[in-house]
């Protein structure tokens, strides 16, 4: 067989069609419905807000209806948890070193619910040993008596979402006194 008529050829139209004769079968046109379901979950494969979805859906085109209803699908399957998504977030920005404040921010960034936020803060617990190294860091080798450097990393601190009393409650266990 001459090397042309090699190349028309494949494994699935050989098998299904071994004359050639028939045209190869179209895809039936996509409901708005199964589109917006089809985009909820390839947008879903990464952890996302209730909220987040929806938004991601509207800028998509899809019509309010379809994003109702495939919203509480995925709320009914599981696939969209704001508690759990709460969670993860909380964990995620204190394992970086982010207070409470931060993580407040962030919450309120991605859509979550604020009345799941208390329990978000909560999974968290005492961060003093995160503070702690925070503030060591900030001003190793520096004199404690120094105010300009305290009230520089006290700054940071708080640019980082730790209120002031629990800076300061740092500061006086690491013997940079408050004054």
């Amino acid at each position: 067989m001459p090397a042309d008529e090699q190349q028309k050829y494949t494994v699935r139209s050989v098998m299904n069609d071994p004359a050639g004769e028939l045209e190869p079968p179209k895809k039936a046109p996509q409901s708005p419905l199964e589109r917006a379901k089809k985009l909820a979950l390839e947008y879903l494969k990464r952890p996302h807000s209730e909220k987040e979805l929806r938004d991601k859906l509207r800028q998509k085109g899809v019509a309010e209806a379809d994003i109702d209803t495939v919203t509480a699908l995925c709320l009914d399957y599981g696939f969209v948890n704001d508690a759990e998504y709460a969670g993860m977030i909380a964990r995620h920005y204190a394992a970086m070193g982010y207070g409470p404040g931060r993580v407040r921010t962030e919450l309120n960034r991605r859509g979550v619910p604020r009345e799941l936020w208390d329990d978000a803060l909560a999974q968290l617990g005492q961060q003093d040993e995160t503070i702690d190294r925070l503030l060591a860091a900030r001003l190793r080798g520096k004199d404690p008596a120094d105010r300009k450097e305290r009230d520089k990393a006290a700054a940071a601190l708080f640019r980082k979402g730790y209120g002031w009393d629990e800076i300061r409650a740092a500061l006086r266990r690491n013997g940079f006194e408050d004054s």
